[in-house]
Protein backbone atom coordinates (compact mmCIF):
# COMPACT_ATOMS: atom_id res chain seq x y z
CA UNK A 1 0.00 0.00 0.00
CA UNK A 2 1.60 3.04 -0.71
CA UNK A 3 0.79 6.60 0.77
CA UNK A 4 2.15 10.39 0.14
CA UNK A 5 2.71 13.46 2.48
CA UNK A 6 3.17 16.75 1.57
CA UNK A 7 6.77 18.03 0.60
CA UNK A 8 8.61 21.07 -0.70
CA UNK A 9 5.38 21.53 -3.05
CA UNK A 10 5.87 17.76 -4.06
CA UNK A 11 4.98 14.29 -2.82
CA UNK A 12 7.11 11.68 -0.60
CA UNK A 13 5.91 8.42 -1.83
CA UNK A 14 5.57 5.56 0.81
CA UNK A 15 6.87 2.20 0.50
CA UNK A 16 5.00 0.43 3.01
CA UNK A 17 7.23 -3.23 3.79
CA UNK A 18 5.12 -6.09 3.47
CA UNK A 19 4.73 -8.32 7.31
CA UNK A 20 7.16 -11.04 5.68
CA UNK A 21 9.66 -8.96 5.04
CA UNK A 22 12.60 -9.68 8.20
CA UNK A 23 15.71 -7.73 6.53
CA UNK A 24 16.03 -5.11 4.15
CA UNK A 25 19.28 -4.30 2.60
CA UNK A 26 20.42 -1.03 1.40
CA UNK A 27 23.46 -0.24 -0.67
CA UNK A 28 24.22 2.94 -3.52
CA UNK A 29 27.34 3.68 -5.31
CA UNK A 30 28.61 0.89 -6.68
CA UNK A 31 29.35 2.18 -9.89
CA UNK A 32 29.05 -0.90 -12.20
CA UNK A 33 31.80 -0.52 -14.99
CA UNK A 34 32.67 -3.61 -17.02
CA UNK A 35 36.32 -1.64 -16.36
CA UNK A 36 36.30 -2.92 -12.92
CA UNK A 37 35.24 -6.48 -12.76
CA UNK A 38 36.19 -6.94 -9.48
CA UNK A 39 33.35 -4.91 -8.45
CA UNK A 40 30.86 -6.57 -10.37
CA UNK A 41 31.79 -10.10 -9.11
CA UNK A 42 31.51 -8.69 -5.61
CA UNK A 43 28.21 -7.37 -6.30
CA UNK A 44 27.28 -10.69 -7.98
CA UNK A 45 27.99 -12.56 -5.06
CA UNK A 46 26.05 -10.50 -2.54
CA UNK A 47 23.07 -10.74 -5.21
CA UNK A 48 23.43 -14.53 -4.73
CA UNK A 49 24.11 -15.29 -0.98
CA UNK A 50 21.92 -11.75 0.63
CA UNK A 51 19.37 -13.22 3.20
CA UNK A 52 17.08 -9.90 2.78
CA UNK A 53 13.29 -10.20 1.55
CA UNK A 54 14.01 -6.62 -0.07
CA UNK A 55 17.18 -4.48 -1.86
CA UNK A 56 16.63 -0.91 -1.99
CA UNK A 57 19.36 0.34 -4.50
CA UNK A 58 20.08 3.95 -3.48
CA UNK A 59 21.43 5.52 -6.62
CA UNK A 60 24.43 4.67 -8.97
CA UNK A 61 24.64 1.65 -9.44
CA UNK A 62 26.20 2.50 -12.53
CA UNK A 63 29.02 4.36 -13.22
CA UNK A 64 27.24 6.04 -16.06
CA UNK A 65 23.78 5.17 -17.90
CA UNK A 66 23.42 6.41 -21.66
CA UNK A 67 19.82 5.47 -22.05
CA UNK A 68 17.80 2.19 -22.35
CA UNK A 69 18.46 1.52 -25.39
CA UNK A 70 21.64 -0.13 -24.46
CA UNK A 71 20.39 -2.64 -24.11
CA UNK A 72 19.24 -3.87 -26.94
CA UNK A 73 22.94 -4.82 -27.44
CA UNK A 74 22.03 -8.55 -25.78
CA UNK A 75 25.84 -9.28 -25.03
CA UNK A 76 26.56 -5.55 -23.29
CA UNK A 77 27.76 -5.13 -20.20
CA UNK A 78 24.31 -3.48 -19.27
CA UNK A 79 22.03 -6.19 -20.57
CA UNK A 80 24.44 -9.05 -18.23
CA UNK A 81 23.99 -6.77 -14.86
CA UNK A 82 19.82 -6.48 -16.32
CA UNK A 83 20.23 -10.47 -16.46
CA UNK A 84 21.74 -10.63 -12.84
CA UNK A 85 19.35 -8.35 -11.31
CA UNK A 86 16.20 -10.65 -12.59
CA UNK A 87 17.70 -13.52 -11.57
CA UNK A 88 18.28 -12.34 -8.26
CA UNK A 89 14.14 -10.70 -8.71
CA UNK A 90 13.02 -14.39 -8.36
CA UNK A 91 14.54 -14.24 -4.97
CA UNK A 92 13.61 -11.17 -3.24
CA UNK A 93 12.37 -7.88 -4.18
CA UNK A 94 14.28 -5.38 -5.45
CA UNK A 95 14.05 -1.30 -5.66
CA UNK A 96 16.09 1.29 -7.65
CA UNK A 97 16.63 5.03 -6.97
CA UNK A 98 18.19 7.19 -9.59
CA UNK A 99 21.57 8.22 -8.85
CA UNK A 100 23.96 11.23 -10.50
CA UNK A 101 25.52 8.88 -12.75
CA UNK A 102 21.95 6.90 -13.97
CA UNK A 103 19.50 9.18 -13.84
CA UNK A 104 18.84 8.39 -17.09
CA UNK A 105 17.64 4.59 -16.15
CA UNK A 106 14.25 4.05 -17.54
CA UNK A 107 10.86 2.25 -17.76
CA UNK A 108 12.87 -0.45 -19.70
CA UNK A 109 15.69 -1.41 -17.72
CA UNK A 110 13.03 -1.94 -14.46
CA UNK A 111 10.89 -4.12 -16.84
CA UNK A 112 14.20 -5.99 -17.59
CA UNK A 113 15.74 -6.25 -14.41
CA UNK A 114 12.51 -6.57 -12.63
CA UNK A 115 13.12 -3.83 -10.20
CA UNK A 116 10.73 -1.64 -8.64
CA UNK A 117 11.35 2.10 -9.47
CA UNK A 118 11.62 4.85 -6.15
CA UNK A 119 11.58 8.42 -6.47
CA UNK A 120 13.69 10.39 -4.82
CA UNK A 121 13.14 11.11 -1.94
CA UNK A 122 10.67 7.98 -0.62
CA UNK A 123 9.72 7.09 2.47
CA UNK A 124 10.49 2.97 4.48
CA UNK A 125 7.65 2.41 6.55
CA UNK A 126 9.00 -1.04 8.13
CA UNK A 127 9.03 -2.31 11.88
CA UNK A 128 6.49 1.13 12.86
CA UNK A 129 8.94 3.51 11.55
CA UNK A 130 9.59 5.83 8.87
CA UNK A 131 12.78 5.73 7.21
CA UNK A 132 13.46 8.01 4.43
CA UNK A 133 15.62 7.67 2.07
CA UNK A 134 17.81 9.21 -0.99
CA UNK A 135 20.55 8.85 -3.19
CA UNK A 136 21.91 12.39 -1.54
CA UNK A 137 22.91 14.35 -4.07
CA UNK A 138 19.88 16.55 -3.64
CA UNK A 139 20.68 17.56 -0.37
CA UNK A 140 24.38 18.84 -1.36
CA UNK A 141 23.39 22.46 -1.58
CA UNK A 142 26.63 24.01 -1.52
CA UNK A 143 27.60 21.79 -4.71
CA UNK A 144 26.26 24.74 -6.86
CA UNK A 145 28.06 24.05 -9.93
CA UNK A 146 25.93 20.49 -9.69
CA UNK A 147 22.73 21.93 -8.69
CA UNK A 148 22.80 23.89 -11.77
CA UNK A 149 24.67 20.67 -13.97
CA UNK A 150 21.80 18.58 -12.32
CA UNK A 151 18.58 20.79 -13.37
CA UNK A 152 19.55 20.62 -16.69
CA UNK A 153 20.46 17.39 -17.28
CA UNK A 154 17.26 16.17 -15.29
CA UNK A 155 14.74 18.25 -18.02
CA UNK A 156 13.05 16.60 -20.50
CA UNK A 157 14.72 18.76 -22.86
CA UNK A 158 17.66 17.65 -22.54
CA UNK A 159 17.13 14.22 -21.89
CA UNK A 160 15.37 14.19 -25.67
CA UNK A 161 18.25 15.87 -26.99
CA UNK A 162 20.85 13.47 -25.19
CA UNK A 163 18.78 10.83 -26.46
CA UNK A 164 18.59 11.30 -29.95
CA UNK A 165 22.71 11.18 -30.24
CA UNK A 166 23.65 7.72 -31.62
CA UNK A 167 24.46 4.82 -28.93
CA UNK A 168 28.06 5.52 -30.16
CA UNK A 169 28.32 8.88 -29.66
CA UNK A 170 26.53 8.58 -26.10
CA UNK A 171 29.57 6.13 -25.32
CA UNK A 172 31.63 8.48 -26.14
CA UNK A 173 30.52 11.08 -23.90
CA UNK A 174 30.40 8.51 -20.95
CA UNK A 175 33.88 7.64 -21.20
CA UNK A 176 34.83 11.29 -21.27
CA UNK A 177 32.41 11.79 -18.11
CA UNK A 178 34.55 8.67 -16.61
CA UNK A 179 37.82 10.34 -17.16
CA UNK A 180 36.87 13.38 -15.63
CA UNK A 181 36.05 11.54 -12.66
CA UNK A 182 38.72 9.88 -12.06
CA UNK A 183 40.85 13.08 -12.62
CA UNK A 184 38.85 14.49 -9.99
CA UNK A 185 39.34 11.80 -7.29
CA UNK A 186 43.43 11.53 -8.20
CA UNK A 187 43.43 15.38 -7.10
CA UNK A 188 41.89 14.47 -4.05
CA UNK A 189 39.28 17.59 -4.74
CA UNK A 190 36.77 17.01 -2.21
CA UNK A 191 32.49 17.00 -2.35
CA UNK A 192 30.07 18.97 -0.92
CA UNK A 193 28.47 17.36 1.98
CA UNK A 194 24.69 17.39 2.91
CA UNK A 195 22.96 20.63 4.27
CA UNK A 196 21.70 19.55 7.76
CA UNK A 197 18.65 22.02 7.52
CA UNK A 198 17.55 20.77 4.34
CA UNK A 199 17.99 17.13 5.73
CA UNK A 200 16.44 17.98 9.08
CA UNK A 201 13.15 19.70 7.22
CA UNK A 202 12.75 16.73 5.02
CA UNK A 203 13.22 14.73 7.93
CA UNK A 204 10.08 16.39 10.09
CA UNK A 205 8.11 16.55 6.87
CA UNK A 206 8.31 12.84 6.49
CA UNK A 207 7.88 12.20 10.15
CA UNK A 208 11.25 9.93 9.83
CA UNK A 209 13.77 10.22 12.46
CA UNK A 210 16.62 8.54 10.09
CA UNK A 211 18.02 9.44 6.83
CA UNK A 212 19.91 6.69 4.47
CA UNK A 213 21.11 8.62 1.74
CA UNK A 214 24.32 7.59 -0.69
CA UNK A 215 26.13 9.81 -2.86
CA UNK A 216 28.94 11.20 -0.97
CA UNK A 217 31.61 8.45 -0.37
CA UNK A 218 31.50 9.21 3.31
CA UNK A 219 30.36 6.60 5.00
CA UNK A 220 29.60 7.71 8.43
CA UNK A 221 26.34 8.46 11.11
CA UNK A 222 25.48 12.04 12.01
CA UNK A 223 23.37 13.56 14.60
CA UNK A 224 21.63 16.19 13.53
CA UNK A 225 19.67 18.84 15.62
CA UNK A 226 17.36 21.32 14.76
CA UNK A 227 14.30 22.89 16.58
CA UNK A 228 12.06 19.90 15.11
CA UNK A 229 13.85 17.13 17.18
CA UNK A 230 16.59 14.99 16.81
CA UNK A 231 17.75 12.92 14.04
CA UNK A 232 20.31 10.54 12.27
CA UNK A 233 21.84 10.89 9.08
CA UNK A 234 23.54 7.32 7.57
CA UNK A 235 25.66 7.87 4.60
CA UNK A 236 26.32 4.31 2.64
CA UNK A 237 29.88 3.12 1.58
CA UNK A 238 30.81 3.16 -2.29
CA UNK A 239 31.89 -0.25 -3.61
CA UNK A 240 35.28 -0.69 -5.13
CA UNK A 241 36.69 -4.33 -5.44
CA UNK A 242 39.72 -3.12 -7.01
CA UNK A 243 40.66 -0.84 -4.02
CA UNK A 244 43.10 -2.70 -1.60
CA UNK A 245 41.34 -3.37 0.55
CA UNK A 246 38.30 -3.75 -1.34
CA UNK A 247 35.54 -1.55 -0.32
CA UNK A 248 31.91 -3.73 -0.24
CA UNK A 249 29.23 -2.47 1.79
CA UNK A 250 25.48 -3.66 2.94
CA UNK A 251 23.44 -1.51 5.64
CA UNK A 252 21.05 -4.05 6.90
CA UNK A 253 17.79 -3.42 8.40
CA UNK A 254 15.67 -5.63 10.87
CA UNK A 255 13.36 -4.89 13.74
CA UNK A 256 16.91 -4.84 15.97
CA UNK A 257 17.84 -2.04 13.97
CA UNK A 258 20.81 -1.35 11.47
CA UNK A 259 24.00 -3.03 10.63
CA UNK A 260 26.91 -2.09 8.52
CA UNK A 261 28.23 -5.40 6.67
CA UNK A 262 31.74 -5.62 5.03
CA UNK A 263 31.63 -7.78 2.68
Amino acid sequence: MASTVPHLGELIFTLEAPPAWRTVDFISDLHLDAACPETVTLFEQYLSTSPAEATIILGDLFEVWIGDDCLDEKSSFESQCADALRQCAQRRSLYFMHGNRDFLVGNKFAQTAQVRMLSDPCVLRFSGQNWLLSHGDALCLADTDYQVFRKEVRSSTWQAAFQLKSLAERRTIARSIRATSESRKRSGQTYADVDAHLACEWLHLAQANTLIHGHTHLPAVHTLQSITGIYRRIVLSDWDGAATPARAQVLRLTSDGLTRINL
